[in-house]
């Protein structure tokens, strides 16, 4: 029995979870979509309206309306030919733009009532649907649903409207199923992907569902009342189909708390009169957040930006400094293209952006200062950009790598992103922004505000200057003023004794300082080799300079701090980088201590030299020339 169980169980879960991504029969038998029975009146005329696929193959092949005769389907009418029997009363107008072509019947006669098929292509060959025709002699006639042909993962639309009579009335959507009419939404209830709003004239409303699944296509009614008692409402059938060139767009989006995130919109060239707008649903209004025309609001500047996409058809909107009330439905909404609409629930999490760095930095008019942005070892291979903010999107700036400033929040594992700017302008305060991209996709997104003061002498915090700390404070600039040795030139000249006097003292004192003066040289060549050639010591899996001297760029010391690690990406691609030791560390290693060993003993031989020359310069007297000749030996 728990076999059984479980058997079953396994049966149903794939089919459950599977729910959306098979097509309906329809939708595979065919996808050219008609209504299913049209009426007439004896002596009108019908007009019946055929859907299909906008690919370029339909667009331009042949359109048919035929009637179903035992197992053929002869030609009433196609796109170059008309039956003798139905000349003059039969017409085929095709539609490309508008993807579907309608067939214009009159003088109806009894006889014309039947089954008939609309199709693109040969007669009977799939690409057709079945259509029944009534007539009837005198009205009035039943009413044919309004047929709407809706692209999978697209927006729908429909507008209802029942009169003046009705404002009071409850307005209401609901799909037709077995067991009654189920409800979609009424004026009652607030959803965020799914929306009701009243038109004009008074009476009238609109019901708008976006992403479109293949469960969405069936019988709908929308009406005012309630369904079954009051006998106002009106009959749709939606059709849907596949159109593999249709972005496919996501509904869901977590982030986290302090980050960013990104939402895609359908794109389609607008015409002039249109506009193409970003807003936060708020019960049954949609506040603007941002849109084509350089529109941003007050509270979003600096925060949200919009790229178009023509390419891939879609518009990307980053929002970015997410705080947890920024949850909720988000819409992009056109008020000309009503089908380019979509809809997407954003959720904020606890968590730490993988993007970090100082987001408010103050600086001076006329000074330099550095824009940093930290991101850690797992992005390496992927696009990093900064970017000046404006209401139309964010322009890209030029930026390397960089080493972080004193009071960044850098992890020990991080790599630094730098934007130099300078000499600083009034125009250049505002928002920057730093961002991660791969194969075109905008990741995660980090904004920071530049506020600047008014001054020309830039009083800037230490982690924007660029000091040089191996300069003496108190040593003269160059050009600046004399030594004290200098001034004394142009003093007066003293006595003869005293000069006398100090000439004596001058070639006692001065081998004495060229000999101390080489020992502090030698010594100091020692020193600077030996920190030069200092040992390679193992950090971790990595090999580094102690002293830091021999780092060749500021991409190698990033490099050297990051550590072997995994991370799930805002992309959905986990990226790992490793570092291993190798034999020509070693050997390089072993050279700098031999290296710096006959360094030394080369420093202490010239020394030996020199010292015995001096010493025997010194002996000779007032001689101010040294004899640089070993001594000789006597017999």
């Amino acid at each position: 029995m728990t076999l059984l169980a479980f058997l079953l169980l396994l049966a149903l879960v794939p089919a459950e979870s599977a729910r959306g991504r098979h097509l309906p029969v329809a939708a595979i038998s065919s996808p050219v979509f008609g209504p299913r029975q049209v009426y007439g009146v004896l002596g009108g005329s019908v007009t019946v309206r055929c859907f299909y696929p906008p690919t370029p193959v339909n667009r331009h092949d042949r359109k048919y309306w035929c009637r179903q005769a035992g197992s053929g389907c002869p030609t009433v009418v196609s796109t170059q030919y008309v039956a003798p029997a139905y000349q003059g009363r039969v017409a085929l107008t095709d539609h490309p733009q508008a993807e579907h072509f309608q067939i214009n019947i009159s003088a109806l006669e009894l006889g014309d009532a039947g089954t008939y098929q609309c199709g693109v292509g040969v007669n009977g060959r799939g690409l057709s649907y079945r259509v029944t025709l009534s007539v009837v002699e005198a009205p009035p006639v039943p009413e044919t649903p309004e047929l709407f042909y809706v692209k999978l993962r697209s927006t729908w639309t429909v507008t209802c409207g029942f009169g003046e009579d009705t404002v009071e009335m409850k307005k209401y959507l609901c799909k037709k199923e077995k067991e009654g009419c189920r409800n979609i939404i009424n004026s009652y209830q607030e959803l965020g992907s799914i929306q009701l709003t009243f038109e004009e004239p008074p009476g009238s409303f609109r019901v708008t569902m976006t992403q479109m699944d293949w469960e969405d296509a069936g019988v709908y009614y929308c009406g005012a009342g309630e369904y079954g008692k009051d006998k106002t409402s009106k009959e749709v059938e939606v059709f849907i189909y596949e159109d593999k060139t249709f972005p496919h767009l996501k509904t869901d989006i977590t982030a986290k708390n302090g980050s960013s995130a990104t939402f895609e919109c359908p794109y389609e060239p607008l015409i002039d009169s249109a506009t193409r707008f970003w807003c936060k649903r708020d019960g049954r209004i949609c506040n603007r957040i941002i849109d084509n025309s350089g529109f941003v609001a007050k509270k979003y500047e600096g925060r949200v930006a919009a790229f178009e996409n023509p390419e891939n058809k879609t518009v990307t909107i980053i929002l970015n400094q997410l705080q947890y009330k920024d949850e909720g439905f988000y819409w992009c909404m056109s008020n000309e293209l009503r089908e380019q609409q979509s809809s997407a629930e954003l959720r904020v999490v606890a968590g730490q952006p993988a993007l970090t760095g100082k987001k408010e930095v103050e600086a001076r008019v006329g000074s330099w200062v550095n824009l940093t942005c930290c991101y850690p070892c797992t992005y390496s291979s992927y696009e990093k950009f900064w970017c000046r903010w404006n209401g139309t999107g964010c322009a890209m700036l030029p930026a390397q790598p960089g080493l972080p400033q004193p009071g960044d929040t850098c992890g020990p594992s991080s790599r630094t992103l730098v934007l130099s700017l300078g000499p600083l302008a009034e125009e250049d305060a505002g928002w920057y922004w730093c961002g991660l991209k791969r194969n075109g996709l905008f990741g995660e997104t980090m904004a920071v505000q530049l506020r600047l003061s008014a001054g020309s002498d830039a009083k800037l915090s230490p982690e924007f200057l660029d000091v040089d700390s191996s300069r003496d404070p108190g040593a003269a600039p160059p050009g600046g003023a004399h030594s004290d040795a200098e001034v004394r030139k142009g003093a007066a000249p003293e006595s003869s004794d005293e000069s006398h006097g100090s000439n004596t003292l001058g070639l006692v004192l001065g081998p004495l300082a060229g000999l101390i003066l080489i020992v502090v040289t030698a010594f100091a060549i020692v020193k600077y080799r030996q920190m030069k050639r200092s040992d390679l010591v193992s950090v971790g899996s990595y090999r580094t300079n102690i002293s830091m001297s021999d780092f060749e760029s500021v991409r190698d010391f990033s490099a050297s701090n990051c550590v072997k690690e995994s991370q799930e990406t805002p992309m959905g691609g986990d990226e790992f980088i490793t570092t291993t030791d190798t034999l020509e560390s070693a050997a390089d290693t072993t050279k700098a201590k031999r290296s710096s060993k006959e360094d030394a003993d080369l420093a202490y031989s010239s020394f030996l030299v020199t010292s015995s020359s001096i010493a025997q310069g010194s002996s000779g007297g007032d001689s101010a020339v040294l004899d640089p000749s070993p001594p000789q030996h006597r017999d």
